[in-house]
């Protein structure tokens, strides 16, 4: 039975980045191009994403780039450029939003759903593998049931499941979330989100009463599946992505090599079953540190929504990284702060950087320039970088974390990882018409076979019974190339001397030979033919909320009959109060406030109804309107003036009256 292909999908920012991905151990790495890519300032030139192609290939890794902005009519035609000029590049995928793309002259490049394309139904996903999206990754917040169901529609052999396992949570479905544009004109389905979901907000109910003040309550913990991999696996998703294309260097080695080590041990349980799992790329890596998803930026962790709902997802206190508890603090001077650590083996560095909180439950930084142990175990004696009188309510007792430790960013400054792929070499003699000679062929772990020759006489060694010792280890050195020996076979029926240059120029042959072979192997992900006559899409009304901001997208969903179609939100004709957000997150339910919490709750019970509330950040005002039965929050509003009087990037209208959809 052919085993199915799990696939690790790193980011980048930058090649340097992607380069990093693939050798922690990344199946694939998506990236953004020169425009278009929705994340504003993650560029990458043409030059180096062919660069990071070509590494890539050489371990059958895939490069993905995003191409999945929502385009304007005149934009089309420089997405389409720059989608030939991509595959020209020799990029495997494009990852795409717009369905416009589907209407115009794209290469035969492999398309790919954004995230921001919102998969939460069977209907909407195999209505895109009908389409002709080859991969598609998933909402967020489905869970392993709803996960299953969709696997349970499409066809596993011609579309790949994807999902997010790991980094930061947009709390709106993805392109579901019109805030940023509403309030600054910065679309967030054009790469530039102003985050006003990482904001502190003063939460009143329906009477005006304070329920939160100052709290981030639209501010979401980060995803981490670390637990849930095998579940994943067993619902249908085949593509892991982590999250990430705006992460540092030391974020991306850290996070993918922590995945590589997991999924090793999946492949590894899972290689002899009667379900075979393989690795979607080729080599296997090594490393020099033990990869610590806590190490990296983060604001703690939940796996979401996958395992059910549960109460503590958000990062409410504060979207900045609490770090790790090291200690408490043991006393404080005018000059520096002592710490007493859990750990006496714990140790702190020049330039760690600490954080506690204040008694408004606030998170203070508290850089360290000076760091010196003390006499007694685990007593460390600190000098901040800062003045001591500014740091509020830093005192005897408080608990100290660790944010940054200098020593693991010394750690992941340096190489930190090698990936080779292992190879099977056999030394054999050869007899043509030019005389005698050696045959070196090599195998690698995918199959891959490579020859070379050496016309040589036969010579006698002066020791003959380290003759073939002396070969092996010569033939094993495979330097900074590629590959590491598995094993050596000597299979000469005499002993040999050969010069030691020809015999290096012999090993490098038949290396360069197993590249080509290799190059060779590795073909183009194929283009998924859409299905005639075009499937129906799944509703027959389109609002605002599907994102339609060209006519070429239009024409596309008028293909698949849909009769009444908005345009996007950006192109600002939702004048009035609308959806600005739609989330499966509730700010209810996490308060203790929702009314399936409160049944059979004595005294309690019937008393709290799913009534609106207000979000209120300095003059922005914002309503919460609960859709009980789907479980989902609408956070709503309308946009402001100052964003309509600035000049509209491409006013649309598709038609005169447009149907009310969402909770207005």
């Amino acid at each position: 039975m052919q085993p199915h292909h799990l696939e690790l999908l790193a980011p980048a920012r930058t090649f340097d980045i992607g380069i990093e991905a693939i050798n922690h151990g990344a199946d694939a790495v998506y990236i953004g191009g020169p425009s278009f890519g929705a994340r504003s300032a993650a560029d990458n030139s043409l030059q180096d994403i062919a660069k990071l192609v070509q590494y890539a290939h050489r371990f059958h890794s895939r490069i993905f780039v995003t191409l999945n902005t929502i385009l304007r009519d005149d934009e089309l035609e420089g997405a389409r450029t720059l989608a030939w000029q991509l595959y020209d590049a020799g990029v495997d995928a494009l990852i795409i939003q717009d369905m416009g793309l589907l209407e115009i002259d794209m290469p035969p490049i492999q398309l790919h759903a954004s995230t921001q394309t919102d998969i939460r139904t069977p209907e909407k996903a195999k209505f895109l593998q009908d389409a002709g999206l080859s991969q598609i990754v998933l909402a967020r917040e489905l869970t392993l049931p709803q996960i299953s169901a969709i696997r349970d529609v499409i066809d596993t052999e011609r579309t790949v499941i994807e999902f997010f396992v790991h980094g930061a949570l947009c709390v709106a479905y993805s392109g579901q979330c019109f805030i940023s544009h509403a309030h600054t004109g910065r679309s967030a389905n054009r790469g530039d989100c102003s985050q006003a979901c990482r904001l502190p907000y003063e939460v009143k109910d329906a009477q005006g009463r304070i329920v939160a003040h100052d709290k981030h309550v639209l501010s979401m913990k980060d995803n981490n599946q670390s637990e849930n991999l095998r579940d994943l696996v067993d619902a249908g998703i085949r593509s892991f992505k982590i999250e990430g294309r705006y992460k540092d260097m030391a974020y991306v080695k850290n996070i993918t090599a922590h995945y590589r080590k997991l999924f090793d041990e999946v492949l590894n349980e899972r290689q002899n079953s009667s379900n075979p799992l393989a690795a979607a790329s080729h080599g296997h890596t090594t490393f020099s540190f033990e990869p610590d998803p806590n190490q990296n930026f983060n604001r703690e962790f939940t796996d979401y929504f996958v395992q059910g709902r549960k109460d503590d997802i958000g990062a409410f206190d504060t979207p900045k990284n609490p770090g790790q508890p090291i200690g408490w603090v043991s006393k404080v001077t005018a000059e520096h702060v002592e710490i007493t650590t859990d750990d006496p083996t714990t140790e702190l560095h020049n330039g760690d950087g600490l954080c506690y909180y204040d008694l408004q439950k606030e998170l203070v930084g508290l850089q360290i320039n000076r760091a010196e142990a003390q006499k007694a175990k685990g007593v460390w004696r600190l000098f901040p970088k800062d003045p001591m009188d500014g740091f509020k309510d830093l005192r005897k007792g408080v608990q100290v974390n660790r944010n940054r430790d200098m020593s693991w960013v010394r750690t992941l400054d340096k190489k930190s990882a090698e990936r080779r792929m292992g190879v099977w070499m056999q030394l054999v003699e050869t007899e043509n018409g030019q005389g005698e000679g050696l045959q070196l062929t090599l195998t690698d772990e995918a199959g891959h076979t490579s020859m070379a020759q050496l016309a040589i006489a036969w010579q006698a060694p002066k020791e003959a019974t380290q003759a073939q010792g002396k070969l092996k280890t010569a033939l094993g050195k495979l330097g900074d190339t590629l590959f590491e020996p598995l094993d050596v076979q000597v299979a000469l029926p005499r002993p040999w001397f050969v010069p030691p240059s020809q015999l290096n120029a012999l090993r490098r042959d038949a290396v360069h030979a197993l590249e080509a072979a290799r190059a060779q192997g590795l073909h183009r992900l194929p283009r998924a033919v859409p299905v005639e006559p075009p499937v129906a899409y799944p509703e027959d009304t389109l609002s605002y909320l599907a994102n339609v901001f060209n006519q070429k997208a239009r024409d596309f969903y008028a293909k698949h009959g849909v009769k009444v179609i908005d345009a996007a939100y950006e192109a600002q004709e939702e004048l009035g109060e609308v959806s600005l957000m739609i989330t499966k997150h509730c700010v209810r339910f996490s308060l203790s406030l929702c009314p399936k919490q409160a049944k059979g709750v004595t005294g309690v019970q019937g008393t709290v109804k799913a009534e609106p509330m207000q979000l209120i950040n300095g003059k922005e005002k914002l309503t919460l309107r609960f859709d009980c039965k789907p479980c989902e929050m609408h956070v709503v509003g309308k946009i402001k003036k100052s964003v309509l009087n600035a000049v509209p990037e491409s006013p649309l209208q598709f038609y005169k009256s447009r149907p009310v959809v969402g909770l207005h």
